[in-house]
């Protein structure tokens, strides 16, 4: 398992179009892929589990990747959300 910390930037936090975007890519992976966020843990590959987790512009959130292809997973997707998850 490899996980890694990384701070939302986009100014309207994990709305649904960003979560979308999110869920989409990790999709793309074998690996389990979630985060955690002050005392959950949501699914990546769910929108209802990242919008239920209400993360807001600001907010830390740590990234967990587990299986075959978790240092991709967690590269792509600290990448995604670093870029501001198309926003």
């Amino acid at each position: 398992m490899v996980s890694q910390k990384v701070t939302i930037k986009n100014p309207t936090g994990l709305h649904l179009r960003p979560a979308g975007i999110l869920c989409k890519k990790a999709m793309q992976y074998k690996s389990s892929v979630s985060f955690r966020f002050r005392n959950t843990t949501a699914n990546a590959k769910s929108v209802l589990s990242v919008l239920g987790a209400c993360v807001k512009t600001g907010d830390e959130i740590e990234f967990l990747c587990e299986g075959i292809d978790e240092q991709q997973a967690l590269a792509d997707i600290v990448k995604l959300v670093e870029d501001g998850l198309g926003e």
